[in-house]
C-alpha cells in the first residue's frame, strides 16, 4: 500500500507501514462439496471469513442486505467475521454450519461433504457446487479504526478494475481448483491469504471514497503524520499543543480538522490506540496489568483499569486470565 504525497517525510513513511503491516494469518480452511439444494448459516465471529466459489454457484446474505449472487470464480471476504447465510438459491432455509459433515485432513483443514439437506454422496461429483472457504485472524486489534470502517462484506469482483493482481489470483485459485491435484488445499490456503490482503489494499487505496473517517488520512499528509506518530509511539502522553505542532496548525485547527477527518477526537483516537497497544501487550506477551499501566503513563492500575474497560468492553484482568487460559 503507497501513500502519494509530493512532500514524502518519516512520519508519512511510519503511516505507509501501518497499512503495510496489515497481515491475516490462516485458522482454518474447508473445501465444501455441496449438492442443492443447500444453504449453510455462518455464525457470527472474531476471526474473519473467506469464500471462493470454485465451480457451480452459490447466493450470499449477510445481516439485513439483499442476496447476493456468486459465481464460479468469485470471491468474497467477510473482514469483521459477521453472520451470514450461503446457499444454492436463496428460498432454501439454512442449517447451521455445526451440523455439516466435517471430515478434518490436518490440522487447519477439513472437507465439508454436505449438510443435512442432501448428502453430496448421493449424486454426481460433476453436478455439486464446490466452494473454498476460510477463517482469517488480522493481527490489528478488532477495535482498529481500519477494521471499524471496512464493509461487512468485499466482493473481489468489484475490485478487479482497481487492482491488476485481483483477478490473476483468482484465476490461480481458480485453475488450482480445478486441477484438484495432491496438496491442492494448501496452496489454496496461501492463495487465499494473499487474495484477502489484497481485497483490502485494494479497497484503501481505489474504493473507499467515504471523505470522512480513518482511511481518509492515507490521502491527507498532514492528518497521516499526526496518526503515524501516535501509532509508532503509543505510550507517549501525547497532548493537542504537541499533535498541533507536528501538523504545523493552530491547536483549534488541528482538533477540527482531526476531528472532522478521523470521526472522533484527538484525545479519544490516543486513548483508543493506547489501548489497543495494551491488550497486545496483556493478551500476546502475559505483561502484567500493572507495567502496561505504567509503560502507558497511567499513575494507578484503577484508573487505568477503568480507561481499558470504557474503551475495550472488559477489565484488562479479564484480558490476562482469558490469554493465560489459552497459553
Amino acid at each position: 500500500m503507497l501513500v502519494q504525497s509530493s512532500q514524502p517525510d518519516a512520519a508519512t513513511d511510519m503511516l505507509t507501514q501501518v497499512l503495510l503491516g496489515l497481515r491475516l494469518d490462516g485458522v482454518e480452511y474447508g473445501r465444501c462439496q455441496l449438492q442443492a439444494p443447500w444453504a449453510i448459516e455462518y455464525p457470527a465471529q472474531a476471526e474473519a471469513r473467506f469464500h471462493f466459489v470454485a465451480r457451480g454457484g452459490a447466493w450470499l446474505r449477510c445481516g439485513d442486505e439483499p442476496w447476493l449472487q456468486l459465481r464460479a470464480g468469485d470471491a468474497v471476504l467477510l473482514p469483521r467475521g459477521s453472520a451470514h447465510v450461503l446457499a444454492s438459491t436463496p428460498e432454501i432455509a439454512p442449517v447451521g454450519l455445526d451440523r455439516c459433515h466435517r471430515t478434518a485432513v490436518s490440522d487447519d483443514m477439513y472437507l465439508v461433504d454436505g449438510a443435512d439437506h442432501a448428502p453430496v454422496a448421493a449424486a454426481a461429483e460433476g453436478s455439486a457446487d464446490v466452494m473454498f472457504c476460510g477463517a482469517m485472524r488480522f493481527n490489528l486489534d478488532p477495535l482498529h479504526p481500519l477494521l471499524a470502517l471496512m464493509p461487512a462484506r468485499m466482493l473481489a469482483g468489484d475490485l478487479v478494475k482497481r487492482d491488476p493482481a485481483v483477478p490473476a489470483l483468482l484465476e490461480a485459485m481458480e485453475r488450482e481448483a480445478a486441477l484438484d491435484r495432491i496438496g491442492a488445499c494448501g496452496i489454496l490456503a496461501r492463495l487465499a491469504d494473499v487474495l484477502a490482503a489484497s481485497i483490502i489494499r485494494a479497497w484503501v487505496e481505489c474504493a473507499c471514497s467515504d471523505p470522512s473517517g480513518w482511511i481518509a488520512a492515507v490521502h491527507c499528509p498532514k492528518i497521516g503524520k499526526v496518526i503515524a506518530a501516535i501509532h509508532a509511539a503509543p505510550e507517549r502522553d501525547w497532548n493537542v499543543p504537541e499533535l498541533a505542532e507536528l501538523m504545523g496548525a493552530s491547536r483549534s485547527r488541528f482538533a477540527e480538522s482531526f476531528t472532522r477527518t478521523v470521526g472522533e477526537s484527538p484525545a479519544r483516537y490516543v486513548a483508543k490506540v493506547k489501548m489497543f497497544q495494551a491488550r497486545r501487550w496483556i493478551e500476546q506477551d502475559g505483561m502484567r496489568v500493572t507495567v502496561a499501566a505504567g509503560r502507558l503513563g497511567y499513575d494507578s492500575e484503577a484508573s487505568f483499569s477503568r480507561a481499558f474497560k470504557r474503551i475495550v468492553g472488559v477489565p484488562p484482568s479479564a484480558v490476562r486470565t482469558r490469554a493465560a487460559a489459552a497459553r
